[in-house]
């Protein structure tokens, strides 16, 4: 956010903080959540370069269509397990998996 527009909302009454702020995590859970959403966009950004549909990714990891969306979205009850284990099928390195896992949501979106 725009130093001027957080100043203005501030000045207004407003709080202003993120998603962090407002749910209570702790730092352990923030890092948790921001390597689960980067491991996601790093799926669908691989399988969109690969042009490999959802439903195909789903086939070679045994699994469906909508655990698939569910990966990409960032859903709370998908695993790190199974993001790593979808993006392995897809022939990601360990030195891409360590990137994807370094970068945070706000650099991956």
């Amino acid at each position: 956010m725009r130093a001027d527009k957080r100043k203005k909302l501030e000045a207004a009454g407003w709080a202003v903080g993120g998603a962090s702020d407002f749910l209570g995590l702790t730092p352990e859970e923030s890092a948790y959540i921001d390597m689960k959403i980067s491991l996601g966009n790093a799926l669908r950004e691989r399988r969109k370069s690969q042009k490999i549909s959802q439903v195909a990714l789903a086939k070679r990891v045994k699994s469906s269509q909508s655990r698939i969306a569910k990966m990409e979205a960032g859903d709370p009850s998908v695993s790190i397990d199974a993001l790593i284990k979808s993006l392995l099928a897809l022939g990601a390195s360990s030195a891409e998996l360590s990137k994807a896992i370094c970068s945070t949501s706000s650099e991956a979106a």
